[in-house]
């Protein structure tokens, strides 16, 4: 027992010892002079209103509080000569002169908006989505903000959930590939550059796993399922570098994040070694009071103690801290250490050294929505799309054809840039109609709004918050479907551009009913009544309930909300210039009482032995246990062949590798690019395994008629999981591997791992 105390007093010494080693010297200095009133300013964020509405609450009194140093930090607020003003009161009005940190939501691009997140993890291609992060930096810098809360990096695997939208999807593995690219892109090697910023990863932690996908909701889950499958993209976001962190708004193990001390401080800081620093979701320390935990000032208290650093917006750590402190609920101590990381922050970004680096005012000019920047947009638009089904080889149609271009999404600028775009404007956005008219300008395109996006009136309204999503037109609907018919008769094709407006997904917009609204199925079946070759352009934030589309003789592409070149890169793939590449990363439900639905499942001990319904097996009466799409699908204009899918051994030591091989040949009459993917399924361990995981992907291009060998390689690393204790093991025993283009695959070999 003696020995065991001395090792922990040493290692607790030792610690203590390296953390003084680490302090920064003029952060130390600052502190040495502060008082309890300004550490604790430190920890306020605010934001002033009349800008980007993020929130239903804004901050009063901004500029005096600013001056009086109770601010640490403020969002809200753009432009080089707007927060100048505000730094300048900050820097020369206050005692210290600390500057302030200057946040925003950047989340899918600054003004050049890009695809939704779940969109550009649609790629598979983490070279690019790097590319996007690094000029939504670029551009959010050249406005003054170095401070952003992003990437999203929840887990989803409910569509009700309308933030699945801001996510790479339901899988791990590759919610950790994009997080690192995020990251890396928006940070760069160096945050004292003047075109990099603080990446703040969230919302920590299982906020995509809200209960009946209603957002803020309760969470309730197995620790052993948090760390298999949810916790690994917010581990990655840090491993890579992540210097913030946002608290969720949801509860763990029946306590908010925000005042969650296993979570901010056991987990996030002593398990992972995070040394950036935490802030609240916004107002969320407040909400505490409505969860059960008391009043202002003991749930601030609590997330202080809890080792959440900086309160967003509420106020709670500026009007209480102090009081806590005099009563002994708080120290001054904590305060410091909350104090210390924020102010390790602005040094790590060089604000100390020059507080207006961010802020010249020629930048915006040159480095704002630039060419170069609007053709990286197109590129990821495009690499986004998934085409989800062919039809008799309708796409890619003649740059000639008579279109008939229909539906409520065909000539709409406010829906294209998605959920989450505060800083973007609609009105620079690319419709489709316009792209086809760029893109194709001797095909005859006729236009008809067709439908509604949504005839409901109460649901419009719910949408519009931010702006006109859902505008209902004064034609009747009768009238407005006539004109598409009258269009289609005289066309070759059929293009319908329907689906979810902006705000049908995203933050407060969750639903239960994840079809396209009626109105548009109505235009859709109607219209597919014609005869004429027909192609569904499909827009949403979510996966979606397409079944009865699926069974109709059309094709469907879907494009996500494509962002400021929507419309050019749309006409890109309609028209041939570019083959669809893009596999989906969150399954796509039958029905929505299937839901969750996702590829990892477990086979339970009642395994279905096929789709069809077997008695006192694990399945339905109505419906198939499959999506309806699977995870890492996506088809092609040409068509992939995989043969010789093998590994280069049968055993795999724990010091060795093993190797994974197969030959895609493209077969069809198109250049094109496919997602190779790597799924392995352990068959026996101590904790009931899925049924498969990925391990590995890449994303190739194959001119018509080429091939290409494939190769991964796997280490024992590879194959570990968190067993019950919660240790990160690998056990022997028999693998199976499974390589091809979705997860909707069957095993190709096995091996086994020996130790």
């Amino acid at each position: 027992m003696k020995r065991t105390y001395l090792s922990i007093l040493c290692v607790a010494i030792f610690g203590i010892s390296m953390q003084a080693q680490d302090r920064i010297p003029e952060v130390e200095e600052i502190l040495a002079k502060m008082t309890l009133e300004e550490k604790i300013g430190q920890l306020n964020l605010v934001t002033p209103g009349g800008g980007v509405a993020t929130g239903a609450v804004v901050s009063k009194n901004v500029e005096d509080k600013i001056k009086q140093g109770k601010v640490g930090g403020l969002f809200g607020v753009s432009g080089p000569d707007k927060i100048r003003m505000a730094q300048e009161y900050a820097v020369n009005d206050t005692r210290l002169g600390i500057p302030l940190l200057i946040g925003s939501d950047v989340i899918h691009g600054y003004k050049t908006t890009f695809p939704i997140p779940l969109g550009t993890a649609s790629s598979w291609d983490m070279e690019l989505i790097k590319r996007t992060a690094e000029v939504a930096a670029k551009e959010a810098t050249a406005d003054g903000i170095n401070w952003n809360f992003s990437p999203m990096v929840d887990i989803a695997r409910d569509p009700r959930w309308g933030r699945i939208a801001e996510g790479a999807g339901e899988d791990p593995y590759l919610g950790s590939q994009i997080a690192k690219a995020m990251v890396e892109g928006y940070q760069g090697e160096d945050l004292a550059l003047p075109n990099t910023m603080i990446s703040t990863v969230k919302h920590f932690a299982l906020y995509g796993a809200a209960e009946a996908g209603r957002d803020y909701n309760t969470v309730d889950m197995s620790r052993l399922r948090m760390f298999n499958e949810y916790l690994p993209p917010y581990k990655a976001a840090l491993d890579a570098g992540a210097a913030s962190v946002m608290s969720s708004f949801n509860d763990v193990d029946g306590i908010p994040a925000s005042g969650n001390k296993w979570l901010l401080t056991e987990l996030l800081r002593e398990k992972w070694g995070f040394d950036g620093f935490v802030v609240s979701d916004y107002t969320s320390v407040n909400e505490m009071i409505a969860h059960g935990l008391g009043d202002l000032q003991a749930v601030s208290a609590l997330s202080l103690k809890a080792g959440l650093d900086m309160d967003m917006v509420g106020e709670g750590f500026l009007t209480t801290l102090g009081k806590s402190v005099e009563e002994g609920k708080v120290s001054e101590e904590e305060i410091t250490i909350a104090a210390r990381r924020i102010l390790e922050a602005k040094h790590k970004l060089g604000l100390f050294d020059d507080p207006y680096k961010y802020l010249d005012s020629n930048r915006p000019a040159t480095d704002i929505l630039t060419k170069e920047h609007r053709t990286l947009a197109r590129e990821a638009a495009k690499g986004s799309f998934v085409l989800l089904k062919k039809h008799e080889d309708v796409l890619p149609i003649s740059k000639s054809a008579k279109i008939a271009l229909v539906g409520p999404l065909a000539d709409n600028k406010n829906n294209m840039l998605g959920t989450w775009a505060p800083t973007g404007d609609p009105s620079l956005s690319v419709s489709i109609l316009e792209g086809f008219k760029n893109v194709a300008p001797e095909a005859t395109i006729s236009y008809a709004k067709a439908a509604n996006i949504s005839n409901d009136t109460s649901f419009a309204k719910k949408v519009n918050v931010f702006g006109p999503r859902i505008m209902i037109s004064e034609k009747s609907s009768e009238a407005m479907l006539k004109e598409a018919q009258d269009a289609a008769r005289n066309a070759d094709v059929i293009v319908a551009a329907v689906g979810e407006a902006t705000e049908m997904s995203g933050e407060a917009a969750s639903r239960t009913d994840i079809k396209i609204p009626e109105s548009q199925k109505k235009m859709i079946r109607e219209l597919a009544k014609i005869g004429k070759p027909m192609v569904l352009v499909l827009m949403s934030g979510r996966p979606l309930d397409i079944s009865e589309e699926m069974e109709l003789p059309v094709s469907i592409l879907q494009v996500w909300h494509p962002g400021v070149e929507a419309g050019n890169a749309i006409a890109d793939v309609v028209f041939g210039d570019y083959n669809p590449s893009g596999k989906i990363t969150a399954s796509w439900p039958r029905n929505v009482g299937q839901i969750p639905v996702y590829y990892s499942v477990k086979t339970t001990g009642r395994p279905a032995p096929s789709e069809e319904f077997a008695k006192f097996k694990t399945n339905y009466l109505d419906t198939k246990n499959s999506a309806l799409i699977p995870f890492g699908h996506g088809l092609s204009y040409t068509t992939f062949k995989y043969e010789n899918i093998k590994a280069n051994s049968n055993e795999l030591t724990s010091n060795g590798s093993i190797e994974f091989s197969a030959k895609i040949t493209n077969t069809g009459g198109f250049d094109g690019e496919e997602v190779v993917q790597l799924y392995l399924h352990d068959k026996v361990r101590s904790v009931t395994p899925p049924v498969k995981e990925l391990k590995g992907f890449q994303k190739i291009a194959l001119k018509k008629g080429e091939s290409k060998t494939v190769t991964f390689k796997i280490t024992e690393e590879d194959l570990k999981f968190y067993n019950s204790q919660l240790e990160f093991v690998a056990e022997p025993g028999e693998f199976e591997f499974f390589i091809g283009g979705s997860s909707a695959i069957e095993a190709a070999g096995s091996f086994t791992l020996k130790k």
